[in-house]
């Protein structure tokens, strides 16, 4: 699935937030957005995902206009995403939040539901067996009954993956997904999403502010400074342009 943002701007009144943004990501890929606090990239996921309307421009999928698309319609076209801060239902176990995923797919009748019919006792199950698959994938087997507040906080990580992967994406947007991970947690993380990619066929777009995360997993990254596009390139290139450099650092 091809992805592509056309010259997407976002305002808030009188302030930016993301201006003109340009990106083309090809079926497969692993591609990074990044840049300081502040830069925009979450602002950039929302308009993608349609929690918000571009103020300006269009984002395509596959070559179809989405622009200001629903996010649930958005998801049924085959982009999923996680957030910044963990969202996983706490009350519920790894298996219960995993089916949340599978029920977009689901479409029951009101009355199929409310009188169980065979068909809607066919989908429970068909359900109940693709989150458990998906729960061995993401080696989360093991944990299928124990409630998600409880899982150490890389596993929950984790497990909000497969929750995403349960709305069966062709895109998935990963944002910050090694957040709070210890440097062994981190690494792992690597090996897994090049793993989801693979195992799931999906174009992965992901913001990480961990650089040996992002420069170790993407095969190219765009960087975002206060709103604007300040590189774009591989990521032995991006690590020596002096823009990305003074936006990290400042100028002495």
């Amino acid at each position: 699935m091809k992805l592509e943002t056309k010259s997407i701007t976002m305002r808030f009144g009188g302030l930016t937030a993301v201006s003109g943004l340009d990106m083309a990501i090809e079926p497969g890929e692993i591609v990074g957005l990044i840049g300081p606090n502040g830069a925009g990239k979450t602002t950039a996921f929302n308009m993608i995902t349609g929690v918000y309307a571009p103020t300006e421009g269009r984002v395509l999928l596959d070559g179809r206009d989405i622009t200001g698309w629903s996010p649930h319609r958005i998801t049924e076209a085959g982009i999923a995403r996680t957030f910044q801060n963990i969202r996983l239902f706490g009350t519920m176990s790894a298996l219960e939040n995993v089916l949340v995923g599978c029920a977009l797919r689901e479409r029951p009748t009101f009355v199929g539901s409310t009188l169980r019919l065979p068909g809607y006792r066919r989908r429970e199950r068909e359900s109940r067996a693709f989150a458990l698959e998906l729960l061995g994938q993401t080696g989360l087997a093991a944990l299928a009954d124990e409630g998600a507040t409880g899982l150490p906080y890389g596993v929950q990580r984790r497990l909000e993956i497969a929750r995403a992967l349960a709305t069966r994406p062709s895109m998935l947007l990963l944002d910050e997904p090694a957040a709070g991970m210890n440097p062994q947690e981190s690494l792992e993380l690597m090996d897994f999403i090049r793993k989801v990619r693979d195992e799931f066929s999906l174009t992965i777009l992901l913001i990480e502010h961990h650089m040996q995360v992002v420069m170790g997993v993407c095969e190219r990254m765009y960087v975002l400074d206060y709103g604007l596009t300040i590189a774009q390139g591989e990521p032995e290139a991006i690590k020596r342009d002096q823009k990305v450099i003074e936006a990290y650092l400042g100028v002495e």
